[in-house]
């Protein structure tokens, strides 16, 4: 195209120089007319469409006529579509009242038919402000059956889900205090059982009423009485104080001992411990099995009273929950029957007034 525009151009250059020559000689009448020389712009294939389709411009100020054109057409299908729809939405509705003005014309026509012609003053309704006492008493009993429903009985739910947590937790933590408080049962029981055990054991073993001058029920506490080096060191030491005060021949079970040995002081000693020991763990066994057995009775005889109890007030909570629900039954129903009546009142009011009407 640029081309074309210098040729143009390059073409006006020779027709001024020729112009500017005639000027300056003889000028001479033609015989013949003169055709003009002139230039079209459709020679410069301006609207050629590979002009269209190379130029980067065109391109994009077509693309952006293709899109607009696009999104006014879909815009345009929306609407239509929108409105359509709003279009059947009304008919619909339009056609569903009209069927069901004809169902009620046919089915008042149906029931009208059905009534007596003869109609008295007395059988029309009054005034709905002259009420009398049983639609008072309706109307009450219908707002008390609404509010049973609609309070009473989510508070009654509640009000039993929350006893029935609080009896559980109480009957756990009452188990807990009833096992801490036999095993400190049992534990004593346990400790005065095996003291009496140490205390037989010492005296039938070794006949011996006291320790060092000490009496064998003070001497054994709920610390001493299963410590096996406690037992050897008492025993073996009351043999060797007898045997330093040469009076172990009037003990009669150290004399045994130390005859049967031939005064054999290691091997004497060896025995007494290996006695000795023997009592304290005769003493420990005895207080475990004590322990053991009083803290199980004790333990079973608490949670028994425990789980009766609790069993007496769930029965109780539960039976107050089921008295509600059935006030509640009973008075759901009471509303429905009243709600029928109440309904069927106001349908033979309008089967009145209509034939009034007529």
């Amino acid at each position: 195209m640029k081309v074309h525009y210098i040729n143009v151009l390059l073409f006006a250059l020779p027709l001024n120089i020729l112009a500017h020559n005639q000027r300056n000689h003889k000028s001479t009448t033609p015989h013949t007319r003169k055709i003009p020389t002139t230039r079209l712009l459709c020679e410069c294939e301006l609207y050629a469409p590979a002009n269209y389709d190379n130029d980067p411009q065109m391109r994009e100020v077509m693309e952006n006529f293709n899109k607009q054109t696009q999104q006014r057409f879909h815009e345009y299908d929306d609407r239509m579509k929108s409105k359509r729809m709003q279009c059947k939405d009304k008919c619909d509705k339009e056609v569903q009242k009209i069927i069901l003005k004809d169902k009620l014309e046919k089915q008042m026509a149906k029931q009208l038919s059905t009534l007596e012609t003869k109609i008295g003053t007395d059988d029309i309704p009054t005034c709905v402000c002259e009420k009398s006492l049983a639609d008072k008493v309706e109307k009450g009993c219908l707002q008390c059956a609404q509010n049973l429903g609609g309070i009473v009985v989510p508070s009654a739910g509640v009000i039993g889900e929350i006893a029935s947590l609080s009896l559980s937790a109480w009957k756990n933590a009452a188990i807990t205090s009833a096992i801490d408080f036999a095993t400190k049962k049992g534990i004593q029981a346990g400790t005065q059982v095996g003291i009496q055990s140490a205390i037989q054991g010492v005296m039938s073993t070794f006949d011996l009423d006291c320790i060092g001058g000490v009496a064998l029920d003070k001497l054994f506490t709920a610390k001493t009485f299963k410590d096996q080096m406690f037992f050897v060191g008492k025993i073996v030491g009351e043999y060797n104080k007898m045997v330093d005060s040469n009076t172990v021949n009037t003990h009669g079970v150290f004399s045994y001992w130390h005859s049967f040995f031939n005064g054999n002081t290691p091997k004497i000693t060896q025995s007494l411990s290996a006695s000795a020991s023997d009592i304290a763990r005769r003493a420990g066994k005895a207080a475990t099995k004590m322990t053991t057995d009083t803290t199980n009775a004790i333990t079973a005889e608490k949670t028994s009273e425990i789980l009766s109890i609790t069993t007496n007030y769930s029965t109780a909570i539960i039976s107050s929950v089921v008295a509600i629900m059935i006030m509640v039954i009973i008075m759901v129903i009471i509303y429905l029957i009243l709600r029928y009546r109440r309904k069927k009142k106001m349908k033979k009011k309008l089967q009145y007034i209509k034939l009034l009407k007529e």
